[in-house]
């Protein structure tokens, strides 16, 4: 993609997203605590996990969300484009994202990922334990889903990840918003049986603010590497009506959900955040595509 949008200037007080990104298939480009942005513009695992495809067109429009955001923080961002699945070789595009994210590490750069389906959270997370040897990476979830399902015929989808990791690692993850009627009692079960820590959506209101506060930093407390995945399904369905599985309930982008995203974004021990799930098929007006491009932005504003 192309990056371009209004342009103002090219003074510093001037500058919007699209005139900071730089193109690149160089990795030796990087340098420690720049942005390394990848997309995953696979849906494959969507279609394995009987969800609505479209998510794989998402990476671009996201990006395109993202052109004319200005500038309010010093920092560089690196664009390496997109991994696609061909002949639905789900597996071999997850290593391949998993393989390009460690290399981004190995530079000492952060990890931005632009989904695609949920099953970019494997392969994401596969690309950090490969940066992070022997460190304990804990995983925040924003989701009304577990995606902990039990992999069908041996195959992945997008509603397997964190089942995954657990099989192959040491899972440490907290998972908010999730739903309690998007969830089945068996799924509830494996969540226990893992150790998977949650916060329901029915518990983020601002006057339970303080006690959301402290879970976050108990489960802080026992991680050394903070990765953010934000599925897009998590959010009401009249704020993000573009995703395979929209929710009448979801929650909203409002101060409660804006603190504890704002504290978790400014961790020094975060180093990756994804965004998946938007669907443009079934999108109103891009709200959902904008909505995802604002998120990684509040990210890029941290100072």
């Amino acid at each position: 993609m192309e990056w371009s949008g209004r342009n103002d200037g090219s003074d510093e007080l001037n500058l919007r997203l699209f005139q900071k990104v730089k193109l690149s298939q160089n990795y030796q480009d990087l340098q420690k605590g720049n942005f390394v942005l990848h997309g995953f513009a696979v849906d494959e695992g969507v279609r394995r996990n009987k969800g609505r495809i479209g998510a794989a067109q998402a990476p671009d429009l996201i990006r395109k969300g993202m052109a004319n955001f200005p500038i309010h923080t010093a920092f560089e961002i690196y664009d390496f484009g997109n991994i696609s699945c061909e002949d639905k070789d789900l597996e071999t595009s997850q290593e391949h994202l998993a393989i390009s994210v460690a290399k981004g590490f190995a530079q000492g750069a952060k990890s931005i990922v632009l989904g695609g389906g949920h099953e970019l959270t494997f392969a994401h997370f596969s690309g950090i334990r490969k940066a992070f040897p022997g460190k304990r990476i804990g995983i925040v979830n924003f989701d009304a889903h577990f995606d902990n399902r039990i992999p069908e015929d041996k195959q992945a989808s997008s509603g397997t990840g964190f089942w995954q990791i657990a099989h192959t690692d040491a899972l440490q993850s907290l998972h908010i918003g999730i739903q309690r009627n998007s969830n089945t009692s068996k799924l509830f079960h494996i969540a226990h049986q893992l150790g998977m820590q949650y916060i329901l959506a029915d518990e983020l209101f601002y006057e339970n603010l303080s006690a959301l506060f402290r879970r976050i930093d108990t489960f802080l407390e026992e991680i050394e590497v903070l990765y953010i995945t934000i599925c897009m399904d998590v959010f009401n369905a009249s704020i993000a009506p573009g995703v395979s599985a929209p929710a009448y309930n979801g929650i909203f982008a409002d101060p409660c959900f804006l603190a504890l995203y704002r504290y978790l974004l400014a961790q020094e021990k975060l180093q990756a955040l994804d965004v998946a799930e938007v669907n443009p098929e079934y999108d109103i007006q891009d709200r959902t595509a904008r909505l995802a491009a604002a998120l990684v932005n509040e990210w890029l504003m941290i100072k």
